[in-house]
């Protein structure tokens, strides 16, 4: 099995598909990385059962169990003594060392008290040490066959049943003096926690050392590991901007102690800040508090090779001897990344060892060339292929497109189309006449929606939205102009060919859409900015497109269109309403008034509801009332995607922000479905009556 030359290990987090932890675990393994360290995430999944699920599936490949040679290893990094009591632990590597032969490790941390507490959980720091460290003795009592006395006096003492047959290492996995010296003085290993900075882990591993040489024991046979938050993307600028984005790295920085912020080198009032907008949801200003030398120095971002660079600053300043990449966003492209980026930091020359220039990126300080690139999209284009600027522009332009949320035109169009070939007046070119029309002045919209919403200060690096792509500078805002003047010139054309097939109602319809999408966020009306853009997006994108798109086609106006347009209409106006919805904070902020923001979040929850809803019950009664054909009842096939958005909606609802940070993305793709079906059902329905 292939080895790296130097150790270095994947950290994970309990959640998400079993498999891809499997499928994760095992590209680390074939890649040569030293082992996966599973912790508890409380109130999300079980890292036991995450490490028998790894330790099954290695097993079970016929690489992992040859005696006396090393091995991948999985490690429980860490679990607590004061949820699983120890009997319950030394049972659990019993089994986990029977599957997996010598591979095994376990961490013994308290976690967050504040977790205890919440579950109603005993703790006291002056016990919590005791506690640890009783729990070890027991542990290697029972491992090695040993009995316990009762608790319970008058009780047979426990007998172990299955000691395992390999001595499991233990861990001590927490930052107090005091348990950093009880890691000295008995434990096999130290385990760091996330978000430490290389001076805060140096002068750990020093009292780590200190604390072994008092117990007369050797410092080299006490392993060290640690978590090292990791986020790779194109560029460091790139790595840090979104970083600033993610809940979870805004929340690492606010819990910062103070003993780990001033050995960096930085404010406790800073953390405070931090923390007190994190409290009060303002994740924006929350992220915009974060400085990038604070992501510096607790944990890395960049490019792979960058991330790479990192560990090794860790690895030779602060002496940190089994670098733990553990990723902010686990998903397959940044496990990759990160896998990649442990080759390359296993394949470093020893010159880096020294330190100088491997450490600056990750101190407290940034390098020269770190400071070069503050400013977002700054050099970018510099000295690079001319595929690679094409690659990038021709992505600035596809995300300021955003291009995932043409449901909400190409949908309404569809539909009409669908009603026009049910009715036999389909024509082919005007209805993709009507299709590109509105895809246009979609894409219109949705550049100047971005223009100024960032003039208005509402868009910013932190801010949730789905295109960062002007306040990146991947795309100039002249650029980016010109690129909605074009959409909507090339909508105008179209419309013209339209007018000449169809007549004057055409431009009445066409200048309608080209005005409600110009002057959504652009003056004078701005009319996004006064609490319209639900109602109108609503007329515009349901009754307007719908009964628009069908007049295109057929030069006839439909009643049955106009019911279908109402359904259609209010999953759109909750897509946007969604979007609103979740803004609330940034937009009165900036000094904005969306409805949303007028009305408040917990009314807006439940409008958000009652748009959702109300598309499907709007379709039952136009099918009760005959007014549409029962095969459009197809489009209830989209329920499990409603019971989502639904379930999202009411956990924002309690205050989980990011319950509903993708609540529009959710909801375009609800639109899609239904839409699709919907349109799916007009169609069987002229088979059916054909």
């Amino acid at each position: 099995m292939r080895t790296l030359a130097r150790p270095i290990g994947l950290g994970l987090a309990a959640r998400g598909d079993p498999e891809d932890v499997i499928s994760w675990a095992r590209q680390a393994r074939d890649a040569g990385l030293d082992s996966v360290w599973i912790h508890d995430s409380y109130y999300e999944r079980d890292a036991i059962s995450f490490g028998s699920t790894l330790a099954s599936a290695l097993a079970a490949d016929g690489l992992a169990a040859v005696e006396g040679e090393a091995g991948f290893r999985v490690a429980l990094g860490a679990v607590n003594p004061f949820t699983r009591h120890p009997v319950v632990l030394a049972m659990t590597g019993s089994a986990l060392d029977e599957l997996l032969p010598g591979r095994v490790v376990m961490a013994l941390g308290t976690g967050l008290p504040l977790r205890l507490k919440q579950m109603g959980i005993p703790y006291e720091p002056e016990g919590a040490v005791q506690r640890v460290s009783d729990t070890m003795d027991q542990l290697r009592q029972l491992w090695a066959g040993e009995r316990l006395p009762s608790v319970t006096a008058g009780l047979p003492p426990i007998q172990p049943m299955f000691p395992p047959t390999h001595r499991i290492p233990l861990f001590i996995a927490a930052y107090r003096k005091e348990f950093v010296a009880l890691a000295g003085q008995k434990a096999d290993g130290y385990l760091a926690r996330p978000a430490e900075s290389i001076p805060s882990l140096h002068g750990i591993l020093e009292r780590l050392e200190r604390s072994a040489l008092d117990a007369e024991r050797d410092p080299n046979s006490i392993e060290t590991a640690g978590y090292l938050l990791s986020l790779v993307d194109r560029s460091r600028r790139d790595a840090l901007n979104r970083a600033k984005r993610e809940p979870f790295v805004i929340y690492m920085m606010s819990v910062l102690s103070d003993v780990s912020l001033r050995r960096a080198g930085f404010d406790r009032d800073l953390r405070d800040r931090i923390a007190a907008a994190w409290r009060a949801e303002d994740y924006t200003s929350a992220g915009n508090l974060i400085p990038d030398e604070l992501l510096d120095a607790f944990m890395l971002c960049g490019t792979r090779d960058e991330v790479a660079q990192g560990a090794m600053a860790f690895h030779t300043s602060a002496g940190l001897g089994l670098p733990l990449l553990q990723p902010v966003l686990q998903e397959d492209a940044q496990i990759r990344e990160l896998i990649e980026a442990a080759a390359i930091f296993a394949g470093l020359p020893a010159a880096d060892r020294a330190g100088r220039a491997v450490a600056a990126g990750t101190s407290s300080q940034p390098s020269k060339q770190a400071e070069t690139d503050t400013t977002p999209g700054a050099g970018t284009d510099q000295n690079l292929p001319r595929w690679e600027v094409v690659r990038r522009r021709s992505g600035a332009v596809w995300e300021i497109l955003r291009p995932f949320a043409y449901t909400a035109s190409v949908i309404p169009v569809l539909a009409g189309g669908a009603l026009a070939a049910v009715n036999g007046l389909f024509d082919p070119r005007l209805f993709l006449a009507a299709l590109a029309g509105a895809v246009l002045l979609h894409s219109g919209t949705n550049v100047i929606n971005e223009i100024y919403d960032v003039r208005q200060g509402i868009d910013s690096i932190t801010s949730p939205r789905a295109s960062h792509a002007l306040v990146k500078g991947r795309i100039t805002e002249r650029a980016a102009f010109a690129l909605a003047l074009a959409s909507f010139a090339l909508a105008v054309i179209v419309g013209f060919y339209l007018i000449s097939v169809r007549g004057p109602a055409i431009l009445v319809l066409g200048a309608l859409g080209l005005a409600g999408g110009y002057f959504y966020t652009a003056p004078p009306f701005q009319y996004k900015y006064r609490a319209l853009g639900v109602p109108l997006v609503f007329l515009l994108m349901g009754p307007l497109m719908v009964e628009g798109a069908y007049f295109a086609v057929t030069g006839e106006w439909s009643f049955q269109a106009l019911v279908v347009s109402i359904p259609v209409g209010l999953l759109v106006a909750a897509i946007l309403h969604g979007n609103e919805w979740r803004d609330i904070s940034e937009d009165t902020r900036a000094g904005i008034v969306t409805m949303s923001a007028g009305i408040g979040k917990e009314y807006a929850h439940y409008l958000y509801v009652a748009l959702v809803l109300g598309a499907y019950i709007t379709l039952g009664l136009a099918v009760a009332f005959r007014l549409l054909p029962p095969a459009t009842l197809l489009a209830i096939l989209s329920l499990p995607l409603l019971a989502q958005v639904v379930r999202s909606a009411e956990l924002g609802a309690t205050g989980q922000a990011r319950a509903i940070a993708m609540i529009d993305l959710q909801t375009a793709r609800l639109h899609l479905a239904f839409g699709a079906l919907l349109v799916a059902g007009i169609l069987l329905s002229g088979v059916i009556r054909g």
